[in-house]
């Protein structure tokens, strides 16, 4: 058993050129294809992006455990097996369904900027935007973790087992060690920068230099200390105390040195927000509202489509991707304009989402030719000259969780690092992330703000987008999310129009090619045998651009006997149920 202390890495990834004016680093790297069961259940589900921390949700289920319980043991153990994609040094965003009541409610952990953040925090000298990976690595890009703050508020109103219970999966398999899985060594092996922090390079790399080989197993006793003092401590004994006080030395004291302070993390809050919902032919459709991006361009995707003719084509035909796709170009094109924290910014949530608005949106997708690149419209209550554009990368790590419980309450949680090990700064165990660079680089453009742009206590932008879909009659029918940053969107969008256009399975809505536009090229899924529609559609005028597999949808869907799971091939996905 291999047992040491932790250090920093930066993560080569591709680059893709989401248009011929800006490059975009890659979400995580790909790491192949496995097929995974449907596995179904009466009781209770839960679907993670690794079998040890479906294996702690389950079980928790099984003892009584709440949605909520089971979602705080899995996001603890995802942190030690799946450090590349999220943790107690990050932030998340999670719905939860209570069956008793019928309601749906929001949680915003999301990181905020530190007081002392500057709108210039990531301009060079000459006023240009530095180097994407000079912002990443350091402390310059750490926000003040959110995740545990929403978690505890979570349980407060949700949780049925004690929180300390919660943590006890995670710190026995950080203190015994788990088998580090092809995924983690895979993304291991591509990296690159390596020397930038000791702490991480010594966890992560054996004295070689090589990286920690699948099945090896790894203990983390530092991870299981901090895990100890929060399970005792509650999330006070993470923003307060010697755990906060080691964060701020990290952050300060790294290569691109950040401002984060003890106030900041002191300050911290959790938001209980209204959920955004909307109508989606016959059934309602629940997510997050901004800071995230997800819900709302989901839904404008999706009120476009509707006005469409998308039902007279044949799924996964040439002609449904190329109304797809446009239907995002239009949903993007909005969002750069106007979503970021609506704590800074009016957000036109209602007039975005108004039917009307959605109509005129649709009245410009062509069946011969595509639109290229997307203008944003002008809602009702929108200042369009007012705001300039955002073209912030906005990149995993991310991870989703779906889960529902014996008594019919279900949690659907997106958590994230942002990048791929985040800042690529390790302190106690666990990595910090790296979600400032989900601003805005730019805070201006041609003399006008951008509403994304860098502001002190700010909450970043996100495209997380945990997902529930009800019947008409109110039954909960589908949990979903996705792994993948500002693609998320797209994934989500995937798995709706196949299960509910195409009636589908969840599963086979999941395993479909990945397919999506960003406002740029249409990214078709690189030896997905999407082949045959790459002809029809530049036929059309779409620039077409091969990308990886790199989702990670993971959810629960309804069945004539009870749940059946939705596991994403491209991951290490695993669901437990009874």
């Amino acid at each position: 058993m291999i047992r040491c202390p932790c250090r920093t890495l930066a993560i080569a990834l591709l680059v893709v050129f989401a248009g011929a004016a800006r490059a975009q680093p890659d979400p995580e790297s790909a790491s192949g294809r496995t097929k995974h069961p449907v596995v179904t259940a009466k009781r209770y589900m839960v679907v993670t992006a690794n079998s040890y921390a479906a294996d702690a949700g389950g079980a928790i289920l099984a003892r009584g455990g709440s949605a909520v319980d089971a979602a705080i043991a899995v996001q603890m153990v995802l942190n030690l097996v799946e450090p590349q994609s999220s943790g107690i040094g990050g932030g998340a965003f999670m719905l939860h369904f209570s069956s008793r009541d019928g309601r749906v409610s929001a949680w915003d952990g999301r990181e905020t900027a530190p007081a002392a953040a500057a709108a210039d925090r990531f301009l060079g000298p000459d006023g240009e935007p530095i180097r994407f990976f000079d912002a990443v690595v350091g402390g310059r890009s750490v926000g003040v973790p959110g995740v545990l703050r929403m978690l505890e508020a979570a349980h407060r109103r949700h949780g049925r087992l004690p929180w300390a219970r919660l943590f006890q999966p995670a710190i026995d398999l950080a203190e015994k060690g788990f088998d580090v899985s092809p995924r983690l060594s895979t993304l291991l092996r591509r990296v690159r920068m390596l020397q930038l922090d000791d702490t991480s390079r010594a966890y992560f790399y054996e004295m070689s230099g090589a990286p920690r080989r699948a099945g090896t197993v790894l203990a983390n006793p530092e991870l299981a200390a901090t895990l100890r003092a929060i399970a005792a401590g509650g999330a006070d004994a993470f923003y307060n105390g010697e755990i906060a006080r080691d964060v701020v030395a990290k952050v300060q004291g790294s290569v691109g040195p950040g401002d984060l302070a003890a106030e900041d993390l002191a300050a911290y809050r959790a938001i209980e927000r209204e959920p955004l919902c909307t109508r989606y032919r016959k059934w309602k459709v629940c997510g997050a509202p901004p800071p995230s991006s997800g819900a709302l361009t989901v839904f404008e995707a999706l009120g476009v489509l509707e006005r469409t003719s998308l039902a007279r084509h044949p799924a996964r035909s040439p002609q449904a991707v190329h109304l797809i796709t446009e239907a995002e170009r239009l949903a993007y094109a909005d969002r750069d304009r106007y979503v970021a924290d609506p704590g800074f910014t009016y957000v036109p949530v209602e007039g975005l989402l108004d039917r009307a608005y959605l109509a005129g949106r649709a009245r410009q997708i062509r069946p011969d030719s595509s639109l290229g690149r997307a203008e944003a419209g002008v809602p009702k209550g929108a200042d369009l000259a007012r705001l300039a554009d955002d073209e912030s990368p906005e990149l995993p790590s991310t991870s989703h969780v779906s889960i529902v419980d014996a008594r019919g309450n279900a949690v659907a949680l997106t958590t994230s690092i942002e990048f791929a090990f985040g800042s690529q700064l390790m302190v106690r165990g666990f990595l910090l992330n790296n979600q400032l660079t989900d601003f805005s680089f730019m805070p201006l453009r041609d003399g006008r703000p951008v509403a994304n742009r860098v502001q002190p206590n700010k909450r970043p932008r996100s495209a997380m987008s945990p997902t529930m879909v009800f019947d008409a009659g109110g039954k909960l029918v589908m949990v979903i999310g996705s792994a993948g940053g500002s693609t998320i969107v797209n994934h989500v969008v995937k798995m709706l129009v196949g299960t509910l256009d195409w009636g589908m399975s969840l599963q086979d809505a999941i395993a479909l090619p990945n397919f999506g536009s960003r406002n740029g090229p249409t990214e078709l899924e690189i030896g997905a045998g999407v082949d045959a529609w790459a002809a029809p559609l530049r036929a059309l005028g779409h620039d077409i651009r091969g990308v990886e597999g790199t989702s990670g949808m993971h959810g629960i869907q309804r069945s004539s006997a009870g749940w059946r799971s939705g596991i994403d091939p491209r991951r290490e996905g695993a669901a437990r149920g009874e």
